[in-house]
């Protein structure tokens, strides 16, 4: 190793922002530990007493064995011991007890150490992107980004970012959503996880995150907080109910998000695959708005208990499978947007 490398090491502190002294710190490192795996004395010596020595200014590399001063014919093991009058050969300040480095050459160690060095600067540098695409990524979570699906397996679909592959999971996926590589798709990116083998990104297109960050695309009133989502409830792939709130006066919520003839959700629908969507208008009241969560239905009367948070809701005879929906979905639906249990009954059922 010479000067050049240690210019290397300086370039790779600008461009990379690796210090360099954690570079020729990690080198020293791994120095010592080559030479305890290549030049072990015998079985039982690992080259502890082994101290190396990396000169930041011209990249020398030299290696010393630490021995302890001892009196003169008093030796027991060279490895690790000095007598006196050797020791005092090298400085006449030495005294019993001092350590003294001395310097051993390794034959072959400089192709070994040059090869050593060359390692830690790859594996510091891929560390260190590693942490520059975390930390690009980590303030991307509960963002939408568009990627490009790179390959489809049994268990997930993969999508280059870029930077990075992100893994969408099956149960993050819309059902019966055909994924094909080469495909521009929006995700969701819901975490962002610094693993040993580096950043680690899951995204989706089931969570109901996905359908609030669409809405502050599509809808400019949504993305300047002049109509704010309160609650989402999804089914992906086949419902989603969404309760929004106008914070001004003059500003119809719902008309904001469907769009001028319903150009803004047509947007999304399509985003989503022909996935329904319910708009409907926030309120404080739990009657009016569990009465509104119900929507495409109408509702007679909404009896709520505030104690058990539960209501009962009365529809028409003909509007109680609507308000029900296939499989309980509009009820169950309605349940998760408003966060009340409710039972919904019709007008004769009360009534007998």
């Amino acid at each position: 190793m010479n000067r050049e490398f240690i210019e290397a090491l300086e370039e790779l502190e600008k461009d990379r922002g690796i210090e360099k002294d954690i570079l020729i710190d990690a080198i020293q490192q791994a120095l010592l530990s080559a030479y305890k795996k290549n030049y072990r004395l015998d079985k039982n010596d690992f080259g502890a007493n082994v101290k190396i020595s990396f000169n930041a200014e011209n990249g020398e590399v030299k290696v010393f064995s630490q021995r302890k001063v001892v009196a003169d014919n008093d030796l027991y093991d060279a490895l690790y011991e000095i007598e006196l009058s050797e020791a005092r050969e090298k400085s006449p300040n030495y005294e019993i007890g001092d350590v003294v480095d001395c310097e051993v050459i390794p034959r072959g160690f400089g192709r070994i150490a040059a090869q050593t060095a060359k390692q830690v600067v790859v594996q510091k540098i891929r560390e260190a992107e590693r942490k520059i695409v975390y930390n690009e990524f980590i303030d991307k979570e509960d963002e939408l980004l568009t990627g490009e699906i790179s390959r489809v397996t049994k268990d997930a679909v993969y999508i280059d970012l870029g930077r990075i592959e992100a893994k969408m999971s099956k149960i993050d996926q819309i059902p019966g959503e055909v994924y094909k590589a080469g495909q521009k798709i929006k995700v969701y990116i819901v975490e962002v996880k610094d693993t040993s083998k580096g950043p680690q990104i899951n995204v989706s297109r089931s969570k109901p995150g996905l359908v609030r960050r669409l809405f502050e695309f599509e809808v400019p009133e949504i993305y300047e907080g002049l109509v704010q989502i309160k609650s989402i409830s999804r089914e992906a792939g086949s419902r989603t109910k969404m309760a929004v709130k106008s914070v001004d006066d003059k500003i119809d919520p719902i008309g904001a998000c469907v769009g001028p003839k319903g150009s803004r959700v047509k947007n999304i629908v399509d985003e989503l695959k022909d996935e329904k969507i319910d708009i409907i208008k926030y309120s404080d009241d739990p009657v009016e708005y569990i009465s509104a969560s119900l929507s495409p239905s109408q509702v007679v009367s909404v009896n709520i208990n505030e104690s058990e948070k539960s209501a009962l809701v009365i529809v028409p005879d003909n509007q109680l499978s609507l308000a029900i929906g296939k499989d309980g979905q509009n009820a169950r639906l309605a349940a998760k947007l408003t966060n009340w249990k409710i039972d919904i009954k019709s007008e004769s059922q009360v009534n007998n």
